[in-house]
Formats: structure tokens, C-alpha cells, sequence
């Protein structure tokens, strides 16, 4: 694997805000590769290892927090930065469990790019503390958690969002309901996320 100084590794299942980060990047003279999902990352470091990766948490089959445990646990990749930008898991729990397993920096969608530019300067310089693994069953317990409160918010929202829905007007309707079908589609991703992670728990410890 060359180190490549300015190769930075976007990870992002969304279309528009992958193209939008990538052309407004390389537009910034950085060499830009990409992936839509945390497997496709961990393939695409094996082959061209990135100065610095900028990921999304929710995606499909590994998610943030999956990809940034197995690049800690590698020694090959444990020091390099990692930013998180992310819509979902916006909450002080999420953003410190996040730290824990490693991640260098913690940004908000919609991105703010005066924060954004700089930071990314200055993780590329290298300025970036060294990372350090937790073992398993910390990080997949630590994670239920993250997942089960996550699940409990999005239920809420969702039941709000379904009683509302049945005030509005018709020309409002079609714009909610597109809305209403992205959560519950963020829904199904954490439940399924969730059990994942409840199989892995019973696994490590023995209890079935």
C-alpha cells in the first residue's frame, strides 16, 4: 500500500452528497476515491491506502462505526484520520461514543464548509492523534446502546410524523410522505443493524 499525501477516501451511499463532496474537493486540488459502504472502504484502503477518510455512519452493510472498529483493530490502518459527517447520530452520546472507538473529528450534514475546509487541511498535514482499538464486546455493547436509543427516536418520530401527516392538505401530503419513507427506511437499517449486533453480543459471550 503507497501513501499517496492528499488522497482522501469518501464513504457515502447517498448519491447527490457523495458527488457534491467529491467535485467540491477535488475541486480543493485533493485526489478524491470513493465508496458507498463501509466493505467497499475496506477494500478500497487495501488496495490505495487514503491519507485521511471522510465517511458517513448509516449505510448499508457496514455501516460508520463497524468500519472505523476493523481499521482500528488493524495496525496497517490504525493511525489514519478519520471524519464523520452525519445526519442520524447527532446526539452528545453518539458523537462521544464515536471518539471512543477512534474517530478523529465528529461534523454535522448539512456541511459547514468555513469548519470544514480547514479541518481537513489540517488532518491531511498530518495533525491527527493516534487511535487506539476497543476490544469487542466494549465496542458492540457500547454500540447497542447507540443503535437501541437511535430505534426508540426514530419510532417517535415516526409515529409523530404519521399522526401529522393525516392534518395536512393533499398538495402537502406527496413532499411528507417522501420524507416519512426515508426514516422508515433509516429505521429498518438500525433494526436490522441492531440485531446484528445483539448476535455478535451473544456470540463473544456465550449466551444464546
Amino acid at each position: 500500500m503507497n501513501t499517496h499525501k492528499g488522497r482522501l477516501l469518501i464513504v457515502e451511499d447517498v448519491q447527490d452528497i457523495l458527488i457534491l463532496l467529491t467535485e467540491t474537493l477535488r475541486f480543493k486540488g485533493y485526489e478524491v476515491i470513493t465508496a458507498t459502504n463501509g466493505e467497499e472502504a475496506l477494500a478500497m484502503i487495501a488496495r490505495e491506502r487514503p491519507a485521511l477518510i471522510i465517511t458517513d455512519i448509516l449505510m448499508p452493510k457496514m455501516d460508520g462505526f463497524s468500519l472505523v472498529h476493523r481499521l482500528r483493530l488493524n495496525p496497517a490502518t490504525r493511525d489514519i484520520p478519520v471524519v464523520f459527517l452525519s445526519a442520524t447520530y447527532i446526539a452528545p452520546e453518539d458523537k462521544e461514543f464515536a471518539l471512543t472507538i477512534g474517530v478523529t473529528r465528529f461534523l454535522e450534514k448539512p456541511v459547514d464548509w468555513d469548519e470544514f475546509f480547514p479541518l481537513i487541511d489540517e488532518l491531511v498535514e498530518g495533525k491527527a492523534p493516534s487511535a487506539q482499538p476497543l476490544n469487542e464486546l466494549d465496542f458492540y455493547e457500547g454500540y447497542k446502546k447507540r443503535l437501541e436509543i437511535k430505534l426508540k427516536h426514530k419510532n417517535t418520530q415516526i409515529t409523530r410524523d404519521q399522526h401529522l401527516l393525516e392534518t395536512l392538505q393533499d398538495p402537502q401530503k406527496q413532499a411528507f410522505k417522501t420524507s416519512m419513507q426515508v426514516a422508515i427506511r433509516e429505521r429498518e437499517e438500525i433494526q436490522n443493524l441492531l440485531d446484528e449486533i445483539r448476535e455478535k453480543i451473544e456470540n463473544l459471550t456465550g449466551k444464546h
